[in-house]
């Protein structure tokens, strides 16, 4: 069971960060991810490498950046500012941002690797009934990479699930604003509330499994119907 409103309100958090994220990397690694996958331009392994950069880098590092960039005197808080809004560091919106950043290997790299897996000759098939490179892209590639769209959104929904370091640096611990649920368990845990831990803890363990048990289910049903 969760116990106290606090947890629930951290649950809610992190399901709503988690789709929210989700959803922009989506939008925004799409394109991006068609272009790795296209390029042909010569220096295209820099840009791979700051896309891949979190995978290897301390989410504290890289909070640490995101807090000085998102304060009132980093240069988006100082705009923020400038426009009349508030600083996004220990906000919601900062955390969406830091976690997009954090995740976003996690939805670019399979989406990138499910448009090289399409190749060249489904696409010159279809330039050659006159359609449009956008009309590829939409009615050829993205069927095509359906399996990689799959994965991309559940590894990225997952990966912001269980982020720590990250949303600490950036967020803090503000109950009901910033709070998200494994703050929540590192909170009960450094008081010795290991019930309350647990349960948290269970239900992450639980939803992530079932998460990665669908989409390795759904990939390998793709690849049997898969001429």
């Amino acid at each position: 069971m969760i116990y106290g409103n606090q947890d629930l309100a951290a649950l809610l958090i992190t399901l709503k960060l988690a789709t929210m994220t989700t959803g922009i990397l989506l939008l925004t690694g799409t394109p991006l991810a068609w272009w790795l996958a296209r390029s042909r331009r010569r220096f295209k392994f820099i840009a791979e490498a700051v896309v891949a950069l979190p995978l290897v880098l301390p989410p504290t590092v890289l909070g640490f950046y995101l807090l000085i960039a998102l304060g009132p005197h980093g240069p988006i808080g100082a705009i923020m500012t400038a426009m009349g809004g508030r600083p996004l560091a220990f906000t919601f919106s900062g955390l969406v941002i830091g976690s997009a950043i954090y995740s976003l290997p996690f939805v670019v790299q399979p989406l990138q690797d499910a448009f090289t897996a399409v190749g060249e000759r489904p696409l010159e098939v279809a330039a050659t009934l006159r359609a449009s490179p956008i009309d590829r892209f939409f009615t050829v590639a993205v069927p095509l990479a359906r399996p990689g769209f799959l994965t991309a959104a559940v590894l990225g929904f997952a990966h912001t699930l269980g982020e720590f370091g990250v949303v600490l640096m950036i967020g803090g611990n503000i109950p009901g604003s910033t709070r998200v649920i494994s703050i929540a368990i590192y909170d009960h845990v450094e008081s010795l509330e290991y019930g309350q831990a647990h349960a948290l803890s269970a239900i992450l363990l639980l939803f992530s499994f079932l998460l990665l048990m669908t989409v390795y289910g759904l990939n390998h049903r793709f690849k049997r119907v898969r001429p």
